[in-house]
């Protein structure tokens, strides 16, 4: 056996157990689930099984595969995201109204290509193999939006319904947060290239780090009750201009998916409704707040740079199970980045802009995704991710 046969073998592999978990996440949904859209920013859990398979079936079967046909040409018009270069799309808003193609359909569509897929995969031209890994790699990133967007179409729904009752939250921290010390001087990061990287994690390249510290775990719950009780929703001081005309537009107070009960604060879960949990992280915030509350505590949020230096340090916990954390750094693009050719450069570089970059990876980040270099961004009024926050300061 070559060496493609063998890395073709175990991408074979990867692609079936890949396509599988999808499944088994949107398992517990009733057709009726699958369908929903409750906001322009998400999306219906049987759009993202089908984008999903529009991306391998557009760029790998019909320019790899010879005599693959669409499984149905309307679905390069349904399903394409934001690719210019492949073609017209339906708006995202719209996404909702998609009541057909049904989600059995939709799992036909799946069979469809998984099985062209199988055939290519066999005897995969060699160029191929770099595109399949980003495709598992893409799908990935929609299993972990599959359950955000599904957590926020389900808390929209007056009986609040949980997705799965079984699901188990990730384990709290013990005991107070503490400061370690960050690395000094000449640092490097980005993407070494042994193994896969998104183009916005290149190139690789020299920063400088000033003597700082960094928060061994994350934000808990507690300590933002602490804030919430001091007033920190009622203190414009705290708040970036536009972060707080966003809190006050929009009566922000406290974190996303938490209501005020008899008996205190509860948190709408994946398992369903229950009470917050002073020990676990905060999470269901956005950037506006994590900014206030690193002001109310009288520390900073880290900058990319601390915080991918940081993944070295012993104590360090809540990396990347638990909540994806916002760092003081806006989206842009490294010194001397290129995004890649073709369609699929058009999946990072364009949205370097108005965005700020989390690190780490939450609960809901499939397994083996993460890594340090890992730039995830959203719009800093974001809310409905599962986003938290670690402290930083300046070591004087």
């Amino acid at each position: 056996m070559t060496l493609l046969d063998t890395r073709a073998s175990a991408l074979a592999d990867r692609y079936a157990a890949i396509r599988d978990r999808t499944e088994t996440l949107a398992a517990p949904l009733s057709p009726e689930d699958q369908t929903v859209q409750s906001m322009p920013d998400a999306s219906p859990t049987k759009w993202h099984r089908a984008h999903v398979t529009w991306f391998f079936e557009t760029f790998l079967l019909l320019p790899h595969l010879p005599g693959y046909r669409r499984f149905r040409e309307e679905f390069a018009f349904l399903f394409n995201s934001y690719y210019e270069a492949a073609g017209p799309r339906l708006a995202r808003p719209k996404r909702g109204m998609l009541t057909r193609p049904s989600a059995a359909e939709v799992g036909a569509y799946r069979a469809h290509v998984d099985a062209a897929m199988a055939r290519l995969l066999d005897k995969p031209p060699a160029e191929t193999l770099p595109l399949v890994e980003l495709g598992l790699q893409h799908e990935q990133q929609h299993q972990e939006l599959l359950l955000t967007d599904i957590l926020h179409a389900l808390s929209q729904n007056p009986l609040l319904p949980a997705y799965d009752t079984g699901w188990r939250e990730p384990a709290a921290a013990s005991g107070p947060a503490r400061m370690l010390d960050g690395s000094e001087g000449i640092h490097e990061i980005g993407s070494t290239g042994g193994g896969f990287a998104f183009d916005n994690e290149t190139p690789r390249h020299k920063v400088w780090l000033d003597p700082h510290r960094i928060a061994d775990r994350l934000v808990s719950n507690g300590e933002w009750l602490d804030f919430m009780a001091d007033g920190g929703y009622r203190t414009a001081t705290l708040w970036m201009s536009e972060g707080w005309a966003r809190a006050q537009a929009e009566a922000w107070q406290a974190p996303f998916y938490w209501h005020r009960r008899e008996g205190g604060w509860s948190q709408f879960t994946l398992a369903g409704v229950h009470p917050v949990d002073p020990a676990a992280p905060v999470r269901h915030i956005s950037w506006y707040e994590a900014e206030a509350y690193a002001r109310w505590a009288g520390r900073r949020l880290p900058t990319e740079v601390e915080w991918e230096a940081a993944c070295g340090l012993p104590g360090l916990q809540q990396v990347a199970d638990t909540a994806w954390q916002w760092t003081g750094s806006a989206y842009r693009p490294y010194p001397g980045f290129r995004p890649w050719e073709g369609a699929v450069g058009e999946y990072n570089g364009k949205f370097m802009i108005g965005q700020m970059v989390l690190r780490g990876g939450s609960l809901a980040t499939p397994p083996g995704h993460a890594r340090p270099g890992y730039r995830n961004f959203f719009p800093p009024e974001a809310r409905w991710q599962f986003t938290g926050l670690r402290l930083a300061e300046d070591a004087a």
